[in-house]
């Protein structure tokens, strides 16, 4: 193959090369070998006859004056039904142990959605899993934030969702780990494995011990996972992206070492572009739908932070996970107070719907004013309207539970999934005074009240 460009220097994160032809582009890949390893280099800017590129490994052991030759796929990942039960890195080579047997890559850039193929009127995803399908429905190609730290729960309600949607769509996931830890990756996979949710899925991992350019590409390849199914197979996929903060940090190592000048925050001028080619690729088409649960890191707890409010303005709810409910040993523990979702409208899920949730918020945040007076003055001192408040909101709370076919191993419950009807129907009964005389005790863990 002929030599394009030559290295005239190297950083950590930085390589130049003279350019020894003119058809070389920004996103090209470009190579050398030896010693049986491939060593790649991504072009991102391209000054006259000179190049910057990021290297997607180590730079140690690369000298100057190597040859380069290009690739001509560029950055790509397998585009067929293999990908499915596989562990990939950002660059598209299987880290599993397993074995592709028949490649047919793809680029990872290559697709970009018009507006012509949008479709905006997406149909109802309903998970089975009663506190996200009240307070915060989904809607196929809907973009979720997921919040939450560790031990509160999100990788069972992860697996959880995954689980369910199969079971009714027959449609299958991809996750994204960007930045993660090598561990929780590897926790993952074996979790998935267990559950005989491994075959139902595919992986990409971009880890935090690896350079910025790894971390900053594994988005692209798991959308290019995700799109295969949905373009390909027709499918309704769920996409989870843990974490989408990182990608931008990486954007933004990336950029300093380019020495771009940053916006406020340290953050790269090209953060709007960069965050907006990423969510305009997930979205739902007229064969299929990209439905993604994005985790946002918050960077000393500041909603305000630019990298955090411009992921925000794509998203269309999210769903928080909580320390102080999963203290309490009710699971799932999300947060109904800081869960949202633009699903919840008279005219997307009807008044009846709305008009429940409403209710039941106003129920629940006046029974934690009511625990307050209580703790001070004891429940006799509360009116007796209060009272029916105070014990109505603490089924409602109770009932919010859910047993998880995933965790069916350790809590020894049989997992339930309920029809939204039913958990109207429910709500409903229990804010009209039909369960007044029932034990909080039994709304515990359990699936619809009719069973």
């Amino acid at each position: 193959m002929d030599k394009v460009a030559r290295i005239i220097s190297i950083s950590d994160i930085n390589v130049k090369v003279l350019l020894l032809e003119e058809n070389i582009h920004i996103r090209d890949v470009l190579f050398f070998e030896k010693e049986g390893k491939r060593h790649r280099f991504e072009v991102v800017e391209i000054h006259q006859d000179t190049a910057y590129t990021v290297p997607f490994e180590s730079v140690h052991g690369i000298k100057k004056g190597i040859l380069l030759e290009k690739e001509e796929e560029g950055l790509a990942i397998q585009y067929s039904d293999e990908i499915l039960g596989k562990m990939f890195n950002s660059y598209g080579d299987l880290i599993d142990s397993k074995k592709i047997k028949k490649p047919n890559k793809k680029n990872v850039y290559e697709r970009n959605i018009t507006i012509k193929e949008i479709n905006i009127k997406g149909e109802e995803l309903w998970t089975g899993i009663k506190v996200i399908d009240f307070f915060a429905p989904l809607q196929k190609g809907y973009k979720m934030g997921l919040l939450g730290g560790a031990g509160v729960g999100k990788t069972v309600l992860i697996k959880e969702i995954i689980n369910n949607v199969y079971k009714k769509f027959k449609s299958n996931a991809v996750f994204i780990g960007i930045g993660e830890r090598s561990r929780e990756g590897k926790e993952l996979y074996d979790e998935m494995k267990e559950d005989d949710l491994l075959d139902k899925m595919s992986m990409v991992f971009g880890q935090m011990g690896e350079n910025p350019c790894s971390r900053s590409k594994a988005i692209y390849s798991g959308l290019t996972l995700a799109e295969y199914l949905r373009d390909q197979k027709n499918q309704d996929v769920l996409l989870f992206i843990d974490n989408i903060y990182r990608f931008v940090q990486a954007k933004s190592e990336i950029s300093t070492e380019l020495k771009r000048i940053p916006i406020e925050n340290g953050y790269p001028t090209t953060m709007i572009t960069d965050i907006s080619e990423i969510e305009e690729r997930i979205n739902s088409t007229q064969n299929g739908s990209i439905t993604s649960f994005q985790a946002i890191y918050i960077p000393a707890d500041d909603l305000t932070d630019d990298a955090v409010q411009a992921i925000s303005t794509h998203l269309d709810g999210q769903i928080v996970l909580d320390r102080k409910i999963a203290e309490k040993g009710l699971y799932p523990a999300i947060n109904v107070f800081e869960s949202h979702s633009n699903a919840i409208d008279p005219e997307k899920v009807g008044r009846k719907h709305y008009e429940l949730v409403q209710e039941t918020l106003k129920y629940l945040a006046r029974y934690q004013e009511l625990e307050e007076i209580i703790a001070v003055l004891g429940i006799d001192e509360l009116s007796e309207e209060d009272k029916l408040i105070f014990y109505r909101a603490r089924k409602l709370r109770n009932y919010f539970t859910q047993p998880m076919f995933v965790s069916e191993n350790y809590t020894g419950l049989k997992g339930k999934m309920v029809d939204i009807k039913d958990t109207l129907k429910d709500v409903e009964d229990i804010l009209n005074g039909k369960y007044d005389d029932t034990d909080e005790g039994e709304f515990l863990y359990r699936g619809s009240l009719n069973e």
